[in-house]
């Protein structure tokens, strides 16, 4: 374990080389840059609730809060996974040159989307005052689903860096997944409407639902849900244990695929 620590304060420095570098192509070439960080979410939000809330006749007044933190947390997971599945791939180059443990590609990835995610939280902050959604101290509960979510990614980002180099297909098929889980994450409905008809446990088998939960019961001012928060870590652990054995049984061959 000594050996692995030493080496990852070894290259450091790479590692903060490929969050910013991550985080500056992002918006390379774009006018407004990083502000899309913070429009991107408030329009999306804006047109989630005029169609979920206005024309389905919805008149909470922190419904468009109740939308953004379900939807900043899914474009996260979203995008870090996707990111990280194809950091193998995009670095064959570098890995074909030179050493560097390569847990840090993907690892970089959600990093560099971790951050531009914290600066997107910015605009949820705004729009709960603009909306009076009143903070409480359950608000300090945010910290461990905002904890929890990078990890998780990281675990799966590690299943899915190593499953593409040898299935390129899994880039689309994760596409539809992705797809899946939006629709099931209850970003804009009631989950209730899912319990109620049945589909109660679709709810239960997506990883991200249980995060975005205790993130919202955090912002509205409830107690996390024990429930939630442990399906929650049993996700968490499974995609660490799963990604950390796939991968580095599987890292040797990496150079022959790429």
């Amino acid at each position: 374990m000594k050996k692995y620590f030493s080496n990852f304060a070894k290259y450091r420095f790479l590692l903060a080389e490929l969050v910013k570098k991550g985080v500056t192509l992002k918006y390379r070439r774009s006018y407004l840059g990083v502000v899309w960080t913070l429009i991107e979410p408030l329009l999306t939000m804006m047109v989630l609730t005029l169609v979920f809330g206005t024309l389905f006749g919805n008149t909470d007044r922190t419904f468009p809060v109740y939308i953004l933190s379900g939807r900043l947390m899914y474009s996260f997971f979203s995008n870090s996974t996707k990111t990280s599945m194809k950091s193998i791939r995009s670095n064959s180059g570098m890995i074909k040159k030179v050493y560097v443990p390569k847990y840090m590609y993907p690892l970089s990835c959600i990093l560099s989307d971790y951050i531009t995610f914290l600066i997107s939280l910015l605009i949820l902050f705004i729009v709960s005052i603009v909306l009076r959604v009143e903070p409480s101290f359950y608000l300090f509960q945010a910290v461990i689903p905002l904890l929890i979510l990078p990890v998780m990614c990281y675990g799966l980002g590690l299943i899915l860096a190593t499953l593409s180099v040898f299935f390129r297909d899994l880039e689309y098929i994760w596409s539809v997944v992705m797809m899946l889980i939006m629709y099931t994450s209850a970003i804009f409905y009631k989950p209730e409407r899912i319990i109620k008809a049945g589909y109660g446990w679709l709810l239960d088998i997506n990883p991200l639902y249980s995060v975005v939960v205790n993130f919202r019961n955090a912002i509205f001012g409830q107690a996390l849900d024990t429930r939630a928060l442990g399906l929650s870590l049993l996700y968490t652990a499974g995609f660490m244990i799963v990604g950390l054995l796939m991968f580095y049984k599987k890292q040797d061959e990496f150079i022959l695929h790429v």
